[in-house]
């Protein structure tokens, strides 16, 4: 059995009443409205809504937070190195996941990247994880130990399994580094603990993080490029504040993190938060041909904003008046064809998405 994998499939919320936004913010444009961690101060019991910050969104009311206890790890024995294959195997990306350590297993399985036992079986393939690994599901330490145990059987194979920074990364090493230490969010004083615990930060997950697992975290690249495709995390074009090449980016994003400034941390987890600058028809496609210039490419693909969002189709009810759940059949292009969205939803009863690239037009 896989790493922390014995616990079976996590139970989701049965209807999307959680997950949707809040009424306070619907006057304003879709655009703005977020599905993932805003960062600004934590709200106080009693508050009313007109109290919330300009594009504040408090989301322990419309997303999961599972708590389950802590999971059991499971050492798995490491297998024989086999012969690296020749040349370079189809290419795959992996959504966010947030905890879901079953259902990633599920979709990698259905793709023939891993076997039954979860080890990897796809000789000289090549995947990427889009970063979120953490939060909100009830294993996210045991997606991490997944990630880094393919990345080494991969490797073995001729293939190899890598991963990009998310702003969930950002978060829990933020968590852990400074704890409660305010830091100045823009909007007045916040910390990363109460951001991490509002946006389905799990008690198992930080009790079980170790030094291995925050290096592991810090020194994921944020943006790269594979076969064409532009691979970034958030839908934001805030990767331009860090360099003009991917190379310039990473090596910035990773000098942030180890100069252990909170605040510089904090404005870093903020702007890789930001989103939507593709889905409007108008703006969409050119903030994405902005970041292929800088960056190469043809293609961006990205997670962090869930395609249910992304289409506007974040629950209701039926025509029983039964709660309606996000049907997700696959990724989302959009932007004329420039981006390829990645986030299913498996939060909100969407789907963990693994997609072959170039997809099939």
């Amino acid at each position: 059995m896989t790493q922390g994998a014995g616990q079976g499939s996590a139970a989701r919320t049965e209807t999307l009443r959680d997950f949707r936004v809040p009424a306070y913010v619907h006057d304003v444009p879709a655009s703005t409205v977020p599905a993932d961690p805003v960062p600004g101060p934590v709200p106080v019991p009693g508050e009313k809504a007109e109290d919330y910050p300009e594009g504040y969104t408090p989301t322990e009311r419309n997303l999961p937070v599972i708590n389950r206890g802590d999971t059991v790890q499971v050492e798995v024995p490491q297998p024989a190195p086999v012969p690296p294959a020749e040349g370079l195997g189809p290419l795959f990306v992996v959504g966010d996941v947030h905890g879901y350590l079953d259902e990633l297993l599920a979709a990698l399985h259905a793709k023939g990247l891993v076997d039954a036992e979860g080890s990897w079986s796809a000789g000289n393939a090549r995947l990427w994880f889009l970063g979120d690994f953490t939060d909100r599901g009830p294993d996210g330490i045991g997606v991490i130990d997944l990630v880094m145990r393919l990345s080494a059987e991969a490797a073995a194979a001729g293939g190899y399994c890598k991963a990009l920074m998310g702003n969930h990364e950002l978060l829990l090493l933020g968590a852990k580094r400074f704890g409660d230490a305010p830091v100045n969010s823009g909007a007045g004083t916040a910390t990363f603990q109460a951001a991490w615990l509002l946006n389905g930060g799990q008690k198992s997950d930080m009790d079980r993080l170790q030094d291995v697992h925050l290096q592991w975290m810090s020194r994921l690249d944020a943006i790269e490029l594979e076969d064409d495709h532009l691979l970034m995390h958030s839908d934001t074009t805030a990767y331009l504040d860090y360099g003009d090449s991917i190379e310039a980016v990473n090596d910035t994003v990773r000098e942030t993190l180890t100069r252990n400034d909170a605040d510089e941390c904090w404005d870093l987890f903020r702007k890789f938060t930001k989103r939507f600058a593709f889905r409007d028809e108008e703006s969409g496609p050119g903030a994405v041909r902005e970041l292929l210039a800088a960056y190469g490419g043809s293609r961006a693909v990205h997670g962090h904003s869930p395609i249910p969002y992304l289409l506007g189709e974040v629950g209701g009810e039926d025509a029983d008046g039964e709660e309606s759940r996000p049907v997700v059949e696959g990724p989302h292009v959009y932007a004329g064809g420039l981006a390829i969205a990645m986030d299913g939803g498996v939060t909100m009863a969407g789907k963990l998405l693994v997609q072959q690239l170039p997809m099939d037009e």
